[in-house]
């Protein structure tokens, strides 16, 4: 059954067309991804299904009573209006109908008259069994699951319009989910989310009734819930029946046979046009000259206008061009925490923290948000003192750091203007550097306060990718980049040859890149010896039983009963691998206890040594049971 329909779509902007004659079906209980280049259009389509917008030609049919839910923009609320009346607003009809329910009680217990109590009690009746169908007596517990899942408990006595524009984001999905609309458009719905909660709404939209439509960056969350993918490109829309990984290769193959049919044709078409020139050059050569050889000609000419071209497929697209550089090294110990506290008042984000980073090291800071990864980030700065302990930046360190906020003196600065007050380059240097992070033309004069999000961390990329730095601190760097971008910067620090730090809620993105991984959890930082899947799996193993899954996946896991034996995690090629792993980091631990002369830094390293080699016997034990 069709759901939705669009016929020949077409949008134009500012004198620009977004897009032209677009056609597409919406099956029901279909989880769509909708991917593409920023730019091409995706949240106009969005807006083009809910109604928010108009296409400037063509239709959008929606099934008869179908509801479309999507968050256009942050509604406007009275002053006073709390989080939790935001939420409940989502069952309005229900709770009008509970009201009536309480007036017609307190009415029926002091109506004498009988025909009156009669109506009465026929009306309340058939007002509870409406009540009762519609989940009237489930109100409370869906806000509750929908508030525990978005982790927006704080907010619910908090004044929505004294919320961050993030938390006001974060309770009006929450609104949308309750309201549980037949076609749910979500445009980046990970957005403010901490990895808990993203991994219960792939969970809740997996169990959802209804069809889901989203656009995201976020490749894991895609792979986690999408089934098939509406590929936006050059005005043109391709569908794909796979999840985003299967999306990525399946598009390579087309690309690349769409790519032979083209080269096929050009010499077809080459071949022709020789002939045709040839056919002319014997009609005319001939006395008198060959009508019948002039005939061919144009016969062929025609034929070959009346060919349907194929349009060059475009195999790479334009990226950022990124490529640090070189720079001395730092020393083997990058930055150390030892015994580490911090508070705020009364709340105490972590007590006892000890971090290691050393000279090469991926290293991955993750946490539900407010545990303190970013408090971390701004000791390590100097932005933000501790309690307790002591914190340590190693010899040689030359530190580079990529905010989420990114911020400028001067929002009215131009924006090469702003490049150069950390590069020191001519203008015409500047503008060759900009342009490899797609500042194309007149664009480098644009005012930085005009920037969007993404164009600001491109921004910052360029100055960090030409500085004399050696260690990398990173505070969300995905934020606001397309998948492309993305692609290119995990490119990009896959060859960096210094140290990189990194607090991220990009699960693909800390998978692929970072070997160690520290959890901040109930007040304590456990350190992982892998990279967040990994991590995720060991947490679980260390938490209470009571509360074994709740810190990464907000739902009850399942507990083994004493006498089972459990599956082991992985495989025996990845045990075997992480034991390689973790053998090499033991052996330049011990290369450095041999170098090192410093008292406290070969304390550090001789439990860091200890800690890799409990690791390593955990992971020997694990391998006899695999065998």
């Amino acid at each position: 059954m069709i759901l939705c329909s669009a016929q020949e779509l077409s949008k134009m902007f500012g004198g620009n067309l977004i897009f032209e004659e677009l056609s597409f079906e919406i099956p029901e209980g279909a989880r769509i991804g909708l991917v593409g280049r920023n730019g091409t259009g995706k949240t106009t389509i969005f807006k083009l299904l809910s109604g928010v917008e108009t296409p400037d030609t063509g239709l959008v049919h929606l099934k008869k009573g179908a509801k479309v839910g999507y968050l256009a923009q942050i509604p406007q609320y009275p002053e006073g209006t709390r989080g939790l009346d935001v939420l409940r607003s989502a069952f309005s009809d229900l709770l009008e109908t509970g009201e009536r329910l309480k007036e017609l009680e307190s009415k029926m217990g002091s109506e004498g008259d009988p025909d009156k109590l009669n109506r009465m009690l026929e009306e309340y009746g058939k007002l509870q069994d409406s009540f009762t169908l519609s989940g009237g007596y489930e109100i409370e517990a869906n806000i509750a699951k929908i508030s525990n899942g978005l982790e927006i408990n704080e907010l619910l006595e908090k004044d929505f319009n004294q919320c961050s524009g993030g938390e006001q984001t974060k309770l009006c999905l929450g609104l949308i989910l309750l309201q549980k609309p037949d076609l749910l458009l979500l445009d980046e719905p990970t957005n403010h989310l901490d990895i808990g909660a993203v991994e219960w709404l792939e969970d809740f939209l997996k169990e959802y009734e209804g069809t889901v439509m989203c656009i995201s960056h976020d490749r894991y969350f895609l792979d986690n819930v999408i089934t098939k993918v509406f590929d936006l490109e050059d005005g043109e829309l391709t569908i794909y029946h796979t999840n985003y990984s299967g999306f990525v290769k399946e598009k390579e193959e087309r690309l690349l046979l769409e790519f032979q049919a083209y080269q096929e044709q050009q010499k077809k078409i080459k071949k022709m046009k020789e002939a045709i020139k040839r056919l002319k050059e014997w009609a005319n050569q001939a006395n008198p000259p060959n009508e019948a050889l002039h005939k061919r000609a144009r016969n062929m000419e025609r034929a070959l206008e009346r060919m349907e071209k194929i349009k060059r497929p475009i195999l790479e697209r334009k990226k950022m061009g990124l490529e640090f550089e070189e720079t001395d090294r730092s020393g083997k110990v990058v930055y150390s925490m030892k015994a580490v506290a911090k508070s705020f008042g009364e709340k105490a984000l972590f007590t006892d923290a000890d971090m290691l980073v050393h000279f090469k090291d991926r290293t991955a800071i993750v946490g539900q948000n407010g545990t303190g990864k970013s408090t971390i980030i701004k000791m390590l700065l100097g932005d933000q003192e501790w309690d307790s302990g002591e914190v340590k930046i190693g010899s040689n360190v030359k530190l580079g750091y990529l905010s989420q906020h990114f911020t400028v003196a001067d929002p009215n600065a131009r924006l090469i203007d702003a490049f150069r007050e950390e590069v020191a380059v001519t203008e015409g240097d500047a503008r060759h550097i900009l342009a490899k992070f797609l500042f194309y033309g007149p664009n480098v004069f644009r005012k930085v306060g005009q920037l969007s999000g993404g164009e600001k961390m491109r921004l910052r990329l360029a100055q960090l990718m030409h500085q004399d730095i050696n260690f990398l601190v990173l505070d969300e760097p995905t934020n606001h980049l397309d998948i492309d971008s993305r692609e290119v910067l995990e490119d990009a620090l896959e060859d960096f040859k210094g140290t990189i730090l990194a607090v991220s809620h990009d699960r693909y993105f800390l998978n692929k890149l970072f070997h160690k991984t520290y959890w901040i959890h109930d007040r304590k930082l456990y350190s992982f010896q892998g990279p967040y899947s990994w991590a995720k799996k060991k947490l679980a193993e260390l938490a209470p039983e009571k509360e074994e899954m709740a810190v990464v996946k907000k739902q009850t896991a399942p507990v083994r009963k004493k006498e089972e034996r459990p599956d082991p995690p992985i495989s025996i090629e990845e045990v075997e691998k992480e034991l390689e792993e973790l053998e090499a980091q033991i052996s330049m631990i011990e290369e450095e206890l041999l170098a090192s002369t410093d008292l406290e830094v070969l304390q550090e390293l001789y439990r860091e040594k200890e800690k890799l080699e409990k690791v390593r016997d955990e992971k020997y034990e694990l391998l006899e049971k695999c065998l």
